[in-house]
């Protein structure tokens, strides 16, 4: 049986944050919002849910008309940050950027 996913530490999560531009904080959560119409979000979404699918790991997705936002925290952890949301972070960010989305504030 896999170990349980082990939460960062503040001094983690801070360094990990300046590593992962554009995600901000909220709470126990990393989010970030992409700038992206309708049908493109949804193209983006399944990309990103077949990248979840082979690592093990999801983040919950908000869909707007114009937009894409991704919260991420390990449910597994007790809703904490871990390593793993991290990594997702990143791979987002890779899928977002092929995919024409622009990073929005907030």
């Amino acid at each position: 049986m896999a170990e349980a996913p082990v939460p960062l530490t503040e001094e983690e999560i801070e360094s990990a944050l300046r590593d992962a531009p554009g995600w901000r904080r909220v709470g126990d959560e990393i989010t970030r919002t992409f700038g992206i119409r309708y049908h493109g979000g949804v193209a983006m979404i399944v990309h990103v849910a077949d990248i979840e699918r082979l690592v093990g790991h999801h983040a919950d997705i908000d869909l707007r008309w114009d937009r894409v936002r991704f919260a991420i925290t390990t449910h597994d952890a007790g809703h904490k940050l871990t390593a793993a949301d991290f990594d997702l972070a990143q791979r987002i960010d890779a899928v977002a950027q092929a995919h024409g989305a622009e990073p929005l504030a907030g």
